[in-house]
């Protein structure tokens, strides 16, 4: 389900646009033309897929680990459950939530160096800001990184964050190099289809989790066939222990 990052991607980029628009309408040499233009925005957008991929990594090493505890059906059905409770809480309710387990400070920080970076002109310091920028609490990033909880292992992980940030690419940079915003009532309706792509996916999780026995979409595993009855493998002696 790894393509389902890059449809999230494109789709929520029109969310990117409202929540992270003002930063890349506002990033140094605005105005300017010629390829140091072209690539100072192109690199602050693959700094911000470089923080998803790196995220995604974490994931995967924390689904790697529950699937080795054998939770492997458990931590799909509980990425579906996940993404459910995202898309139901408003997002105001989960920064309170931050701010109660101490994160506010963190946010602080990261929003200094974020506007230390930002007044810099070199390409590097771009990158850098796109880095930063990826780190900003996010509840479209949040779904993702739901959904790359129960993708195969730490590259699948990754792989499914950089397909998300590289769905939120076209959007995202024409953005960053023309200035222009995409029409209102466009950026409505499109972030009005985000909770139902979520919706979707959510279900699709937790129905590959139940193991039905629906091929490519909800396989049966090896532990869940053996829980319903198949028989166990019959161990043969080759050789007859003499009596003592």
């Amino acid at each position: 389900m790894l393509w389902a990052g890059f449809l999230f991607g494109l789709l929520g980029s029109f969310h990117c646009v409202g929540m992270c628009g003002a930063i890349a309408l506002a990033l140094p040499g605005a105005g300017q033309r010629g390829w140091r233009y072209v690539a100072g925005r192109t690199l602050y957008n693959l700094g911000r897929i470089s923080t998803y991929t790196a995220l995604g990594a974490g994931a995967g090493l924390l689904g790697q680990s529950l699937r080795l505890a054998g939770a492997q059906q458990g931590l799909s059905i509980a990425s579906g459950v996940l993404i459910l409770l995202l898309v139901a809480v408003p997002e105001r309710y989960t920064g309170r939530a931050a701010a109660a387990v101490g994160l506010d400070r963190v946010l602080a920080r990261l929003k200094h160096a974020l506007a230390y970076w930002f007044q810099q002109h070199s390409l590097g310091a771009l990158y850098l800001t796109g880095v930063l920028n990826g780190l900003l609490p996010c509840g479209l990033v949040y779904l993702a990184l739901a959904g790359a909880l129960s993708a195969p292992g730490l590259g699948g992980a990754a792989a499914y964050m950089a397909l998300f940030g590289l769905g939120t690419l076209p959007l995202m940079l024409a953005l960053s190099l023309t200035g222009q915003l995409v029409p209102l009532h466009w950026r409505v309706r499109l972030r009005q289809a985000v909770p139902v792509v979520a919706t979707t996916m959510a279900i699709l999780f937790i129905v590959r989790g139940l193991g039905l026995g629906i091929p490519y979409l909800s396989p049966r595993l090896a532990i869940t066939q053996a829980a319903h009855g198949s028989a166990a493998p019959r161990i043969t002696v080759c050789h007859a222990v003499p009596a003592q």
